[in-house]
């Protein structure tokens, strides 16, 4: 049992109506789990106030209650905490329930538009591959050393990413790799937590739905490695023009890779095609099985992050060639008539071009590339016309179609993605509402060497449509259908 008042470490207080030096059995800002002994923090959300729960909190058997607003009925007995921010004091709360967990492993966190889940993994690959016992947060799961567990957020709540740090603390976890994504800073999920390093991979159009202008969402960015401590590293991508931005007011370490330009660790691509690419890293050369431009930054923000902490070049380089993609990542399959699918998770108009682009650098012009793409429901409008341009000008045939819909018009949606093509391109666009129909059309137009994108979902394995989920596994779905065509 741990008391409130240890729980309150750190979270500045406005005013306390009750008693602190009281047992608390445990934290929730979701009403429905509170049950006896329990402090219900009622946060503000997007869709929903807590602060219209507290009475229900109180009658499920909540001893302290932690909020923006005192209630204008308070209950004998209770402990009332009035803060200025419920969730940056639920941070804090979580990271002093959970006994601190960050401080006894190396947490690293990676940001950026896109790239996240890439590095995050292939880190965790490369330290387990170097015999180190490991955790994951991703967007994909959760990794606590070998044990897997599945992911609801790319940054969970900081209640959820304390919990599973205890975990990793239990198990003898030495190194933590954690996507930080923009919600996740701004709704102060990771306060409170001891990073050993952050990494930046880039900033592109994404999230404006969210963050209104592009200089907030940068700004929102940044604060992550503002709040790195002096013992931390910061590496950012030199050849991002935010990169820099970033390391402006940081007390950490700084660091710089590129492929461009002047970093403390430079690459460069000396061949590259479907079965990988070979790199020359700071004057040593290394093949890798991934593919692309993007992927060559990637890899290189994994070797210099290995060597931040501690690992020798060889080791890093070692280990590198050994990785695999990441799931729904640039993942390929090759029929048994020659026809390349490929899935990758590009939802931002950035990823797509960069896909499409390492495409096209790698086929012979001679064979067809039919992409499959649409745009999320609920989500940043503005980028649906930027995902229709790039699509239909760098492919040969687009096919547009639904993604997650969510509460959305699906064919609304694809009309806003038409609207991006240009007169030259009309003639290589159909639109599919259905994604299943949408991906068969792409494997039936495809003939022996042509290469079908499958862009937008990636990893995920279903389908969002009116608020239900139902299966759907974008390569799997390919791959059974182009074995059933015989191509």
């Amino acid at each position: 049992m741990i008391y409130l008042k240890d729980i309150l470490y750190r979270v500045s207080l406005e005013a306390v109506v009750g008693n602190t030096n009281i047992q608390i059995n445990d934290i929730h800002f979701d009403s429905r789990r509170v049950s006896f002994n329990d402090i219900f923090v009622a946060i503000r959300g997007t869709q929903t106030d807590g602060h219209g729960y507290i009475d229900k909190a109180v009658e499920q058997g909540a001893l302290a209650i932690v909020c923006e607003e005192m209630p204008k009925t308070m209950v004998n007995g209770i402990t009332y905490v009035k803060v200025k921010d419920s969730q940056q004091a639920l941070a804090y709360m979580a990271d002093n329930f959970y006994e601190n967990p960050s401080e006894n492993l190396k947490l690293v966190g990676v940001t950026g538009t896109n790239g996240k889940t890439t590095v995050a993994s292939l880190l965790y690959q490369l330290f387990t591959k170097a015999g180190f016992k490991v955790g994951l947060l991703s967007t994909v799961n959760v990794m606590v050393g070998e044990d897997k567990f599945p992911a609801t957020h790319t940054t969970p709540d900081s209640l959820t990413i304390n919990s599973y740090l205890k975990k990793m603390n239990e198990a003898g976890v030495e190194f933590c790799f954690m996507e930080v994504s923009s919600h996740g800073i701004a709704q102060h999920r990771t306060t409170g937590l001891k990073f050993a390093g952050g990494i930046f991979t880039n900033l592109t159009h994404e999230h404006l739905d969210y963050h209104k202008s592009f200089a907030e969402y940068r700004d929102v960015k940044k604060a992550f490695f503002d709040q790195l401590p002096a013992s931390a590293f910061a590496l950012t991508n030199g050849d991002d023009k935010n990169g820099n931005v970033m390391l402006q007011n940081t007390k950490a370490r700084k660091y710089t890779y590129a492929l461009k330009s002047v970093a403390d660790y430079k690459a460069q691509i000396l061949e590259n095609g479907f079965g990988g690419m070979l790199l020359k890293i700071n004057e040593q050369e290394v093949w890798t099985k991934l593919i692309g431009n993007f992927n060559a930054y990637n890899v290189l923000a994994i070797y210099a992050a290995s060597e931040l902490l501690g690992l020798t070049t060889l080791e890093s380089l070692k280990y590198i060639s050994e990785l695999n993609a990441v799931s729904g990542r640039f993942q390929y399959h090759i029929s048994e008539g020659k026809i390349t699918a490929i899935v990758d998770y590009a939802h931002t108009p950035d990823a797509l071009h960069n896909v499409l682009e390492t495409i096209n650098s790698i086929r012979t012009k001679n064979e067809e590339l039919i992409t499959v793409v649409g745009c999320g429901g609920d989500r940043d409008r503005s980028k649906r016309p930027k995902m229709g341009h790039i699509a239909s000008a760098l492919s040969t045939k687009v096919v547009f179609t639904s993604d997650n819909p969510r509460t959305e018009d699906p064919d609304k949606i694809i009309e806003e993605v038409e609207a991006g093509v240009e007169p030259q391109n009309f003639k290589k666009v159909m639109s599919v509402t259905s994604r299943l129909q949408a991906i068969k059309t792409a494997c039936q137009l495809a003939n022996k060497n042509d290469i079908i994108l499958i862009a937008g979902k990636g990893h995920e394995t279903y389908q969002e449509i009116n608020g239900v989920r139902k299966d759907f596994d974008d390569f799997k779905i390919v791959s059974e259908y182009l074995k059933q065509l015989k191509k």
